[in-house]
């Protein structure tokens, strides 16, 4: 640190009440938008919306703050312009209505948390490690609004969801205001022009790894509550199993200070992974049977938590000085962005036609590859980083 208290609660709440708003559409969206009518292939198209908005606006928002070095004020608007367009869910519901307001909304509010990202690690610097102490409160959000949005969605119907979601970025909004703008790290050596970065070979593989593990969770994120709800799960216990991985998340960001430095980024990029694979086996062959269903949803400390973290302390190391903000919003934009895009209209186009069992095992077989792709990448860098010494 720079001799700066560290403002923990004030971070920490922007990213409880960030994801608080994600606990409300990636469980509940989808149940939403079939209680409106509409198709698989429809509600493919509309969740695809909102994670393919992550492709353009994290890369321009970045570039601004980048250039003007005013990451807060980024953050701030995007809170801002999303709350205020959200409330357009409730003027109307018909198709090409919610597919403008959620294009408008996502583009501001997945512009606001890759400069958050940054300005996080901006605040920690030295100590980058303990990132998962903060980040560990978006997990708390979501469990919180994953717990008392099914409850409340058993008592008074998916009707409420919009309203609840509002509430959540309200909150979203006052915390970008009370959250402080870090000084921007200065690098002893001089950023590269952010092209040759990006085409670096353990960089673009890197994030073609991610860009793949990503989109194999496409259909968790579009179709996993429909699946149960097929099943005959109620709102509540999906909740409760959306909620379980989120603890387990937890957990493991707790952990990650100890374990980034004992195993490396490799070793555990490459376990996250894999455990990734098995959790959309075991979705796909055993969805009846709770007790698998339960581990299969422990295993996101490892395909959300453990990918996430490590990848969060990739970029800030491949990307530095004024690419920071570039590289955070590259990163997001071709993993969650176009990743999930992909991955949720893919599952739209194949959910009718094959059945939910067989679009989890082709996620299975997707994160395979990205398994692979990691693999290389991640040797490369090795390599490079000890050739460099």
């Amino acid at each position: 640190m720079r001799g700066m208290p560290l403002p923990y609660w004030r971070l920490s709440a922007f990213y409880l009440f960030f994801f608080a708003v994600l606990g409300g559409l990636a469980p509940y969206w989808g149940p939403y938008l079939r209680a409106q009518g509409f198709s698989s292939l429809e509600i493919g198209l509309l969740i695809a919306v909102l994670h393919g908005t992550k492709i353009i606006a994290p890369n321009v928002w970045g570039w601004i703050a980048d250039r003007s070095g005013h990451r807060m004020w980024v953050v701030r608007l995007g809170a801002f312009v999303a709350t205020l367009s959200f409330a357009g869910v409730l003027v109307g519901s018909q198709f090409w209505w919610l597919a403008l307001v959620m294009t408008v909304f996502s583009f501001f509010w997945n512009a606001a948390l890759p400069q958050f990202e940054a300005n996080t690690m901006n605040h920690l610097g030295s100590a980058a490690h303990t990132y998962g102490r903060i980040r560990l409160w978006g997990s708390v959000g979501f469990i919180i609004a994953v717990l008392a949005f099914g409850e409340l969605i058993d008592r008074h119907g998916v009707d409420i969801l919009p309203w609840l979601i509002l509430i959540a970025f309200v909150g979203l909004y006052a915390a970008a205001q009370v959250s402080p703008e870090a000084p921007q790290q200065v690098h002893s050596r001089a950023a590269e022009p952010i092209l040759r970065v990006l085409f670096r070979p353990e960089v673009a593989g890197f994030l073609l790894a991610c860009f793949l593990l990503q989109a194999s969770h496409g259909p968790y994120y579009a179709f996993f509550s429909i699946y149960l709800e097929d099943l005959g799960y109620s709102s509540s216990m999906i909740g409760l199993l959306w909620a379980l991985g989120v603890v387990a998340e937890i957990g493991l960001f707790l952990l990650m200070h100890r374990l980034m430095p004992r195993f490396g980024a490799r070793l555990l990029f490459l376990l996250a992974v894999a455990f990734t694979v098995l959790r959309w086996i075991l979705i796909g062959a055993l969805p009846t049977n709770l007790p698998v269903l339960l581990f299969a949803q422990s295993l996101h400390a490892a395909s959300f938590g453990v990918y996430h973290a490590v990848g969060i302390h990739l970029i800030n190391r491949f990307f530095i000085g004024r690419n920071q903000g570039r590289g955070q919003a590259l990163y997001s934009s071709i993993t969650f962005g176009a990743g999930v895009a992909v991955g949720s209209l893919g599952a739209g186009l194949l959910w009718d036609r094959v059945g939910g069992s067989m679009t989890f095992y082709l996620a299975a077989a997707t994160a395979v590859l990205s398994l692979l792709c990691a693999h290389w990448a991640l040797r490369r860098d090795e390599t490079s980083a000890t050739a460099s010494v």
